[in-house]
């Protein structure tokens, strides 16, 4: 495991980017994340020396070239991006989708992610070990009824992956999708509940049928996508690159 690079992360301050940033920084690795929460950004920075951090909203083209000009300013550098920055969005069918908000998740998700890798790779290209890691989802490899804006865009991502794998190749820079299921975490257990309250069902019986859609009936750790990310990112991924790897106990779909 190659140690002692500079990595970035978007979204850093919780949930699976903390969890990337966490393990990044316990792998000896240097790492300077983003995020909207300016508060949570600040008890992450302050509780760990070893990750620095800017606010930033992925989505406002200005806010993304100072973040990642402090990065790389921060840093020395970018040897490693990991593109987390994400949304779900509206639930609702197309019809009735509200454009605004249609505009809102391809903003943050897939403008977003386009921005801040844009203004990363003439710094990716001047690494010996140049990777970057795009967080996309389930719902990006299947049809997802109601989530339109938010399955559209974690499809792109996928595009967007093969096609930044083979114009960086001749650079040395790999690139590779991460494809989690229904995560672990205080967020799924709030939708998981919602549905219950407003099915009148038990909580047990609506997580069962969540589960329902995968092999392994448990949601992905945090944790465990992060050491996915720092597989990806490490040597023994060297030959790796332009895949989608899903993380999420053989989902059959996103429904």
């Amino acid at each position: 495991m190659n140690t002692g690079r500079r990595v970035v992360v978007t979204a850093g301050a919780a949930g699976i980017g903390l969890s990337a940033a966490r393990a990044f920084a316990a792998n000896g690795d240097r790492v300077h994340i983003c995020d909207i929460d300016e508060r949570a950004l600040e008890q992450i920075t302050e509780a760990d020396p070893v990750i620095t951090g800017t606010v930033c909203d992925v989505s406002d083209q200005s806010s993304v070239e100072t973040f990642v000009e402090a990065a790389a300013h921060t840093l020395g550098g970018i040897d490693v991006l990991v593109n987390n920055a994400g949304i779900s969005g509206p639930t609702a069918p197309v019809e009735e989708m509200d454009p605004d908000q249609w505009e809102k998740v391809l903003a943050v998700n897939l403008t977003g992610t386009f921005n801040v890798t844009r203004l990363s790779i003439p710094f990716l290209k001047k690494s010996d070990s140049g990777v970057v890691l795009i967080m996309s989802s389930v719902g990006g490899r299947y049809g997802y009824p109601n989530r339109s804006p938010y399955a559209t865009t974690k499809r792109g991502l996928i595009g967007l992956t093969e096609t930044l794998a083979i114009e960086l190749g001749d650079d040395g820079i790999r690139v590779n999708a991460i494809a989690p299921g229904a995560v672990a975490g205080d967020r799924v257990q709030r939708v998981l509940q919602g549905r219950a309250d407003a099915s009148g069902r038990r909580l047990a019986d609506v997580t069962a049928d969540a589960l329902s859609i995968q092999s392994l009936k448990h949601f992905t750790d945090p944790d465990d996508i992060a050491a996915l990310a720092l597989f990806l990112a490490s040597d023994s991924a060297k030959s790796i690159t332009g895949q989608t790897i899903p993380i999420d106990g053989g989902s059959k779909t996103a429904q």
